[in-house]
């Protein structure tokens, strides 16, 4: 079963649900490796791949879980909680989704970030081998510095979809592979406006990425 709206809110809320100052012990997973950016356009014509790293932290509420911790859960949700599989919640708006760290290896090098305040994400097959779609809200900078194209200080929000495959190898650890399409508000090399076509800015970007994932047990209160 999937999660639906409401149980989702209240779970996000639950610092504002909970007993004031409970302890509650939750699944941290932390998951970090490398990722290959794809500027496609003229950036992709230059130099077709640059470098990076892809982050991600998330609390992990799986069924185990939800069932050993319903006095968080309002009563009203805690029946349709136990037929929830899993559900990941990201700590902070504030966790980058990625890094672009591309020093310059033949004319162009880049060094960035992305930021991800909102992402849905859709389960289609549950451990040990998870596969994911998603969607998401992003906000990217980026500073390019080129022998060719001009210098651009790349600022856009945008939107992406992708995948992500996880094959989940112990309880503490686990990989996954994934490949995530952004498209931003198009914008000119050199400059923050608009390209005269979006052929010629920078428009879709794309990211290939090997995560390795950690998993230990985080207590806070509430």
């Amino acid at each position: 079963m999937k999660p639906t709206l409401p149980l989702l809110c209240a779970l996000l809320l639950l610092p504002a649900v909970a007993v004031a100052d409970q302890k509650v012990t939750v699944p941290l997973d932390v998951g970090v490796g490398p990722a290959a950016f794809l500027f496609f356009g003229p950036v992709f014509d230059d130099q077709p791949i640059h470098t990076g790293l892809k982050l991600s932290v998330d609390a992990v509420l799986d069924k185990e879980w939800l069932r050993k911790n319903q006095r968080v859960i309002p009563n009203r949700y805690r029946k349709q909680a136990r037929k929830v599989e899993e559900i990941r919640i990201s700590p902070s708006i504030f966790i980058p989704d990625s890094f672009i760290i591309s020093p310059k290896y033949r004319d162009t090098g880049m060094y960035g970030v992305t930021f991800k305040p909102l992402a849905l994400g859709l389960p289609l097959s549950s451990s040990p081998v998870r596969f994911t779609v998603g969607a998401g809200l992003v906000l990217t900078y980026a500073y390019m510095f080129s022998d060719t194209l001009p210098d651009t200080h790349f600022l856009r929000p945008g939107v992406d979809v992708g995948a992500d495959l996880e094959f989940q190898l112990s309880k503490s650890f686990l990989v996954s592979v994934g490949w995530e399409s952004t498209f931003y508000v198009p914008q000119e090399l050199g400059g923050l406006g608009l390209p005269d076509s979006v052929g010629d800015g920078i428009f879709h970007v794309g990211q290939a990425y090997l995560q390795f994932h950690f998993r230990f047990p985080y207590t806070t209160r509430m």
